[in-house]
């Protein structure tokens, strides 16, 4: 994969027809637009492939992030209104100021393997995260690859500073991993799919963790003139959740073209990362405390901002 220092790698619109009279109740000019910050093609991959967005009256703007980093950037900048991202980045987001609120939640279906996981090259003499210590770790600061370390390294009983942490975004790291310059790489999918696919293997998979949550995340900003849109997109990404889980291989050959996957990687990318949309509740929110509070004991945070008021729970299941 090409290395990308967290900048935008491509920018798509998609304009959706309809508007007609349903246009109306959401008003006009701006609010006919919704801006959707996209991750490796899954959000926009489902939405094309299930056809959910095929009558809706509003023009969806995508914009392509190669992880959550820059995705959350975008949209706590306010050049997006909406995007996903994983538990870990959202609360890192949020309680270093970003004016970012959670409006809708996703969740494994199943506790796939590999999806998320701390890889080593297959000649590697590491074989638990005991083995690492002392070792170069590149992950992503704030990511869900950072939080699986943190949790891998607190339930081992090692101190965090044990590890040599190098933050680097997904394909840097990849470069650095190939050639042998870190010692393992905690990452997600579909990077895992393809270190794995060349040889890597997991000394620590999170399935033994519980896989993170997906997140709807808007900027604070965007909910109030853009709530109709927001609850629209929301009801129409759970129906493409449940028909990109009935259709896994027609959605794995959309995901292949959007983002350049060879198939086979797109189609592991499915298995890894099925997921259900959920409603907000209190396990929800209790889950992000425990990632503030393991961003706490690590430094990463003062987590001084009330983790319940990073979520919207008015938009319901889905929107």
């Amino acid at each position: 994969m090409a290395k990308n220092r967290g900048a935008i790698i491509a920018v798509a619109l998609v304009a959706v027809a309809g508007f007609g009279l349903a246009a109306a109740k959401f008003g006009g000019g701006d609010d006919k637009v919704l801006r959707v910050a996209n991750q490796k093609g899954q959000v926009k991959s489902m939405m094309i492939a299930s056809g959910v967005l095929k009558d809706a009256p509003y023009t969806v703007e995508w914009s392509e992030f190669p992880a959550a980093q820059p995705l959350l950037e975008a949209v706590g900048g306010g050049a997006a209104d909406l995007g996903l991202a994983a538990d870990a980045p959202f609360i890192f987001a949020y309680q270093s100021g970003s004016p970012v609120k959670a409006i809708g939640i996703q969740t494994p279906f199943a506790q796939a393997g590999e999806a998320l996981a701390i890889l080593v090259k297959n000649g590697s003499p590491a074989h638990s995260i005991q083995d690492l210590i002392g070792k170069s770790v590149a992950t992503t600061r704030g990511s869900i690859g950072h939080h699986l370390l943190l949790q891998a390294l607190e339930r081992a009983h090692v101190p965090a500073d044990r590890v040599r942490v190098t933050f680097l975004p997904p394909g840097d790291a990849k470069a650095a991993f190939d050639s042998g310059a870190i010692d393992a790489w905690s990452i997600w999918t579909p990077y895992t799919n393809v270190a794995i696919k060349e040889g890597a293997r997991a000394v620590v998979d999170a399935k033994d963790y519980g896989l993170p949550v997906y997140i709807d995340i808007a900027h604070g900003d965007s909910i109030g003139p853009k709530r109709a849109l927001l609850a629209d997109f929301l009801r129409r990404e759970a129906k493409a959740v449940e028909w990109a889980r009935a259709h896994p291989d027609e959605f794995a050959q959309v995901l292949a073209k959007e983002t350049g996957l060879p198939l086979d990687i797109a189609r592991a990318s499915f298995e890894r990362n099925n997921r259900v949309a959920r409603p907000i509740d209190g396990k929800i929110v209790a889950h992000e405390q425990d990632i503030t509070q393991r961003f706490q004991r690590a430094g990463l945070t003062e987590g001084k901002r009330p983790v319940a008021d990073a979520f919207d729970r008015s938009f319901g299941t889905g929107g």
